[in-house]
């Protein structure tokens, strides 16, 4: 895993270094401005019920 982690922060300075960061991140971009569309359509209320539904069902019973 560490191994991982340290070969794509070489990659990346890599795809600094030689200039081909904006095109190697585009998609990336892409990705979290649709997610960020995506979480915007939807209401915060929506949001805040689905929330508290989510601590209903997962909160720890009572005795």
């Amino acid at each position: 895993m560490l191994l991982r982690i340290i070969a794509v922060a070489l990659l990346g300075l890599y795809l600094i270094a030689i200039g081909l960061w904006p095109p190697a991140a585009a998609p990336v971009a892409a990705a979290l401005t649709g997610a960020a569309v995506l979480v915007g359509l939807v209401p915060a209320p929506v949001w805040l019920g689905l929330g508290a539904i989510a601590w209903h069902r997962n909160r720890k019973a009572v005795a």
